[in-house]
């Protein structure tokens, strides 16, 4: 059985806090082992799900003038999709984490780097925002902001690209909805973000309504999560997307 992890209280969730390590315990029988290079992968495995987006989209909208006003330029959804993390990983912590070479230890992070992966005229590139618990949202789009600027101009710091703590791939930008992310080692999992398109679905009184959905595709280190546990935290990311409301404690 997994080993418990002190979840954080809402007043507490976001603050940096020191890193730990703790006896690794595996969800399975078979110890963890580091795999070889010719293995080339972590056992992993893939869990996939929807996000009504239409609450968020709305405080996107409410959101892009006071942006401007502050001269940010565009705010699009991700600030409000990273800051929504950040608060899901403060409930299940093992997921801001990685393990020991030996397999024998999880440390894990004392703060929420989030890492975004861009796609750039240099390649693949995942800047990380560090300490998102401890930003406030407009900070987030600011340091978003500059860290796709910096991608696209070929002027990210080395900084910039270590000390990623969790990874989120937008492949909605590109047209697409499902995937199948690569870990980003040795983090223990990422996420695929689809596209948000609109879809026919039925309300809670069994209506036929059109509302706007994001899949999203989960990829974790099977020698530290398990299913149940990865069900778990994504339904509390899903519960921040769908009820933003629920985030403004935190902001």
């Amino acid at each position: 059985a997994h080993r418990r992890i002190h979840r954080q209280t809402r007043a507490q969730q976001g603050r940096a806090t020191s890193a730990r390590r703790l006896p690794h315990r595996p969800p399975h029988r078979r110890p963890a082992r580091t795999p070889s290079p010719q293995a080339n992968a972590v056992p992993h495995f893939n869990f996939c799900d929807e996000v009504r987006m239409d609450a968020l989209m709305e405080v996107r909208q409410q959101l892009k003038q006071v942006a401007l006003d502050k001269g940010l330029g565009k705010f699009t959804l991700m600030p409000l999709i990273v800051k929504a993390t950040s608060l899901a990983l403060a409930e299940f912590p093992e997921l801001n984490a990685s393990i020991s070479e030996a397999g024998s230890e999880l440390l894990v992070k004392g703060s929420h780097n989030i890492g975004v992966a861009m796609d750039t005229p240099h390649g693949l590139l995942v800047p990380n925002i560090k300490d998102v618990g401890s930003l406030t949202l407009l900070q987030v789009a600011q340091e978003l902001s500059r860290l796709q600027a910096d991608a696209a101009a070929g002027k990210l710091s080395i900084p910039d690209l270590k000390g990623g703590t969790f990874t989120l791939s937008n492949i909605g930008n590109l047209g697409g909805t499902y995937t199948g992310p690569v870990i980003n080692l040795p983090e223990i999992a990422i996420a695929g973000l689809g596209k948000t398109r609109p879809v026919p679905r039925y309300d809670e009184a069994g209506a036929l309504v059109r509302q706007s959905i994001m899949q999203v595709s989960w990829s974790a280190d099977h020698r530290v999560v398990d299913g149940a546990m990865m069900a778990r935290f994504s339904n509390a990311w899903i519960g921040y997307l769908e009820k933003p409301a629920t985030m403004l404690l935190t902001l």
